[in-house]
C-alpha cells in the first residue's frame, strides 16, 4: 500500500479515474460518450496505470464494455465500466442479469446523466436502472466525494457481492475542485467464486440466485441507513426541511455563501434512500423539499413508505422545474428567495447551434446526398448517432430521422419494407460497429432494397477523436456480413468527386437490394500522424 496525501485539481470525472486506480482496478471497459469519457482517457494517460498494467483500451459498445468487465470480475479482480446514460440502455441486458449471478472481484458502474440534454437524445435518470436491479446505487455531491465514494464503491461491491452504480451529472463530471488523495490499494491476485454454478443463470440456478439478491436487501439498507454519505444536519426553522441529493446539495449550499443552512437537511448519496433519517424530516417539519438533478426519483420513491398524503414539494409539484437542469436559483426560488433566474448574466456572444469542422467530409458527403434529394422527391434519409447528426441543421437539412445509436439501417430497413424508396441510411464508422452491424445482416438476409452509407471518418470523432474499432476493418465486415461485392462501393467524399459521388449513389439506389457505400475520409481534427498510418491502411486494404 502506497501513501499518497497530495491535492489535486481534477474534474468529477479525473477524481472517480484516480480513485478507481487507487482502489486497486484491473480494467476499466467503456465507450466513449459524453459526459462520461474523461474517465476512461485520465486511466489511459495516467503513469500509474501503465505501470500498473492497467487495462484500458476502448470497447465496441457499452454491452461488450460491461460484459468484459463481468469477466474480468469473475477472475476475482477489480473492474470498472464507465457510459453515458443511453449507454447503459445498451448495457441493460448483461446489467440486470450481473445483479442476480452478483460478482467475485469488486465491479462498479458508473454512468453520466445528461440533465438538459447538452449531448444526448433524452435526460433520463439511471438511478431508475439500479433500483430495478435492487443494487446499491451512489451518487457523490462534489469532486471530493466522486473520489471518496468510488473508492468505498469497490469495497461495497465485494462486501455484499454486488455490482455497485455510481450516478454522476454532466455540471459534477465537468467541474474541478481540489481532491485530497489517499492511499493506493494492491491489486487483487486471481481468484475464481467458492460457488461453481454462481455465474450459471439457467433457470434453476437463477433462481436461487434471484432469491438471495430479493434476500440480501435488508442488508443493503442498512448499509445505506448506516452510511457516512447519507447525512442528517438539524436545522432551528422546522417551517420546512429539504432532502438534496448529489450534487443538488452543493447547489443548496450556494445559497447560504458559506452560512449554516437554517432549515433541517438530508443529504442523500447512498440508494436505497435510508428510512430512519427521511421519517424523522417528516416527523419534524411541515413541509418537504425534495431537490434532485433529474428525474423525480426520490420524490415518488418517499410515498412508498410515508403515504401519498404528504406535504412534498419539488419537481412534480412544479416547485422545481421538471425539466432540464437543477441549478441554485431554482432552489431559491422554490425556498421563497428574491432571485430572478439568468437576470444579471451579461450576453456576450449570441448563441449559436454546434456546426461541422470546416472541411469535414461528411459536409460533402450530404451535398451529394441532397443533390440526389432534388432528383428524388421522395427520398428519406435516415440518420445515426455522430458529428453527421449535425446533418439534420442548416444549411444541409439532410437527414429525416435521429433516435439512437444504429437506428438508421434498421429504421430505414422498415421504412423499405413498408414501401418506401429511396430509403437510405447514414451511419458513421464507429457506430455501425457499436449498433449496426446486426440491422445489416437483417438486410442482407431479405436483401432489403436500402442504401447503406457509412460515413467513415476513422475516428469516434464526436467525444474527442477516440481510435474507432471499425478503422481499416469496414470491408471486410461487410463482406462477411453478406453484402454482395459489386454493391459494396468505396467513395471519397471531396468536392471534385461530387459528381461522381452523386452518379455512384444513384446507381446504388436503384439497385433492388441491399448496397453499402463507404464513403472515406478521415476527421479533419486527426493529427497528420494518425492520417498517414490511415492511409497506409486504406491502401493495404485495398491491396
Amino acid at each position: 500500500m502506497n501513501s499518497n496525501s497530495t491535492k489535486k485539481l481534477l474534474l468529477g470525472n479525473e477524481a472517480l479515474a484516480q480513485a478507481a486506480i487507487d482502489a486497486g482496478i484491473s480494467g476499466v471497459y467503456a465507450y466513449p460518450g459524453t459526459p462520461s469519457t474523461e474517465i476512461t482517457e485520465y486511466i489511459q494517460r495516467s503513469k500509474t496505470a501503465k505501470e500498473l498494467k492497467i487495462h484500458s483500451q476502448w470497447s465496441v459498445n457499452e454491452k461488450t464494455a460491461m460484459e468484459a468487465a463481468l469477466g474480468m470480475s469473475y477472475a476475482g479482480k477489480r473492474a470498472l465500466t464507465v457510459m453515458k446514460h443511453v449507454g447503459l440502455n445498451v448495457a441493460a441486458d448483461v446489467f440486470m442479469n450481473m445483479s442476480v449471478a452478483g460478482i467475485n472481484g469488486g465491479l462498479v458502474v458508473v454512468v453520466a446523466d445528461d440533465p438538459s440534454m447538452h449531448s444526448s437524445q433524452n435526460e433520463q435518470d439511471s438511478r431508475y436502472y439500479g433500483k430495478f436491479a435492487m443494487i446499491p446505487i451512489l451518487e457523490p455531491s462534489n469532486q471530493q466525494e466522486c473520489y471518496t465514494i468510488t473508492k468505498y464503491a469497490f469495497d461495497l461491491s465485494e462486501k455484499l457481492g454486488l455490482p455497485v452504480l455510481i450516478r454522476l451529472v454532466t455540471r459534477l463530471s465537468h467541474s474541478r475542485a481540489g481532491v485530497t488523495l489517499g492511499n493506493r490499494e494492491p491489486q487483487n491476485e486471481i481468484h475464481l467464486s467458492k460457488n461453481p454454478k454462481q455465474f450459471q443463470l439457467i433457470p434453476m440456478h437463477a433462481r436461487g440466485r434471484y432469491k438471495h439478491l430479493v434476500d440480501i436487501q435488508t442488508d443493503i439498507l442498512e448499509t445505506s441507513e448506516n452510511s457516512y454519505f447519507n447525512e442528517f444536519k438539524k436545522g432551528p426553522n422546522t417551517s420546512i426541511g429539504i432532502i438534496a441529493s448529489g450534487i443538488a446539495y452543493n447547489y443548496l449550499m450556494e445559497n447560504f455563501e458559506g452560512e449554516k443552512c437554517p432549515y433541517p437537511v438530508l443529504k442523500v448519496s447512498q440508494y436505497p434512500l435510508p428510512k430512519k433519517p427521511i421519517k424523522q424530516l417528516f416527523d419534524t417539519c411541515k413541509k418537504i423539499l425534495v431537490l434532485e438533478d433529474g428525474y423525480p426519483f426520490i420524490e415518488e420513491a418517499i410515498s412508498d413508505f410515508l403515504g401519498e398524503n404528504r406535504n412534498v414539494i419539488g419537481r412534480l409539484s412544479g416547485d422545481i422545474p421538471r425539466v432540464g437542469e437543477l441549478n441554485p436559483d431554482n432552489i431559491a426560488n422554490a425556498l421563497g428567495f428574491d432571485v430572478v433566474i439568468n437576470d444579471n448574466i451579461p450576453k456576450v456572444v449570441s448563441g449559436r447551434p454546434p456546426e461541422l469542422c470546416v472541411g469535414c467530409g461528411h459536409r460533402d458527403l450530404f451535398d451529394a446526398v441532397n443533390a440526389l434529394g432534388k432528383e428524388m422527391t421522395s427520398q428519406q434519409v435516415f440518420g445515426d448517432i455522430g458529428c453527421y447528426a449535425l446533418g439534420v441543421l442548416s444549411p444541409y437539412e439532410s437527414i429525416n430521422t435521429l433516435i439512437d445509436m444504429g437506428a438508421s439501417i434498421t429504421m430505414a430497413k422498415g421504412a423499405a419494407d413498408a414501401g418506401i424508396h429511396p430509403s437510405i441510411a447514414i451511419i458513421g464508422d464507429s457506430t455501425f460497429t457499436h449498433s449496426g452491424m446486426t440491422g445489416l445482416l437483417d438486410a442482407v438476409i431479405e436483401n432489403t432494397p436500402i442504401t447503406v452509407i457509412i460515413s467513415d471518418n476513422s475516428a469516434i470523432a464526436m467525444t474527442g477523436a477516440q481510435d474507432s474499432s471499425a478503422s481499416g476493418r469496414l470491408i471486410d465486415i461487410c463482406k462477411g456480413i453478406g453484402v454482395v461485392e459489386t454493391h459494396l462501393k468505396v467513395i471519397t467524399p471531396l468536392h471534385k468527386n461530387l459528381q461522381e459521388n452523386i452518379d455512384l449513389i444513384r446507381d446504388e439506389i436503384n439497385y433492388k437490394g441491399v448496397s453499402v457505400i463507404i464513403s472515406q475520409r478521415p476527421c479533419v481534427q486527426l493529427p497528420k500522424e494518425k492520417k498517414d498510418k490511415l492511409n497506409e491502411l486504406k491502401k493495404a486494404t485495398i491491396n
